[in-house]
């Protein structure tokens, strides 16, 4: 059983500099058919990402106010800092962190050079839910929920 990040996550990192615009970084989301994009200032040397844009902060900071995706830029709608992990946490580690900072992308480091090698987003949490969870177990459980259920109601 895969339990490791570095088994479910995505690699296909995409970035886009920080003068773009949020139309731009919807673009490529759309055209790469990925739920986020690295923010990173290519005038600075560190190629190390400044920030992340998700579909979320699209759809929030842009739609949902009212702006043109045209007149927002990506520096104004990307989250900051990014939360991160290492590569062999476990996948349990990688879901808490989640919940705990109420973020639905993680950035996967390597821990030698804190470099980008993935990223963990929602859909491959799911993807690995469906690879490694016991139906019948699931499915016992809720029959004794049901049988504990029938036998309390009068």
């Amino acid at each position: 059983m895969q339990n490791a990040v570095k088994e479910i996550m995505s690699k296909n990192l995409e970035t886009i500099d920080v003068t773009q615009n949020a139309q731009d970084a919807a673009k490529k989301m759309n055209e790469r058919k990925i739920s986020s994009v690295l923010v990173v200032d290519k005038q600075n040397e560190s190629k190390e990402p400044i920030g992340i844009v998700t579909e979320r902060d699209l759809v929030i900071r842009v739609c949902a106010a009212g702006t043109s995706g045209k007149e927002v830029g990506v520096r104004e709608i990307m989250s900051s800092p990014i939360a991160t992990i290492e590569p062999q946490a476990t996948v349990e580690t990688a879901a808490d962190l989640m919940l705990s900072n109420k973020v639905r992308h993680l950035l996967v480091v390597d821990e030698e050079t804190r470099t980008p090698v993935g990223i963990i987003a929602p859909s491959d949490l799911n993807k690995y839910l469906r690879g490694n969870i016991d139906m019948d177990e699931v499915n016992a459980r809720i029959l004794e929920a049901i049988k504990a259920e029938e036998l309390t109601e009068p």
